[in-house]
């Protein structure tokens, strides 16, 4: 069993800085890239950042220079700090990891809850 939990969501004014969490847990063999998605209401779910095992990151256009993506390999954990955050920003976030439960198998995508963030003009 694999669990991907985000945490840190929440409410945040205009021009406001916010937190998230996402931590892998359960039978993980290799955990290998980690990423941020979020999804607007009535829209589909878009990709935000991608943090690599080896500690590449690459973001969206729409939050290049605003948010980072940072990861802590001994704790399967990775972050996202948004900051100047836009009412545009407010969706659901999910963290996904790809992970290997054993050596003989190929990596899986893992998904999280989701966390909502919402930012007020």
């Amino acid at each position: 069993q694999v669990q991907v939990v985000e945490s840190g969501g929440g409410l945040v004014q205009a021009g406001g800085s916010l937190t998230l969490s996402c931590a892998a847990s359960g039978s993980i063999f290799r955990l290998n890239a980690m990423y941020w998605y979020c999804q607007a209401p009535g829209k589909q779910r878009t990709y935000v950042a991608i943090a690599t095992s080896d500690g590449l990151t690459d973001y969206a256009d729409s939050v290049k220079g605003r948010f980072t993506i940072s990861r802590d390999n001994a704790k399967n954990t990775v972050y996202l700090q948004m900051s100047s955050l836009k009412p545009e920003d407010t969706a659901v976030y999910y963290c996904a990891a790809d992970i290997q439960v054993d050596r003989r198998r190929i990596q899986t995508r893992y998904w999280g809850q989701g966390t909502q963030v919402t930012v007020s003009s």
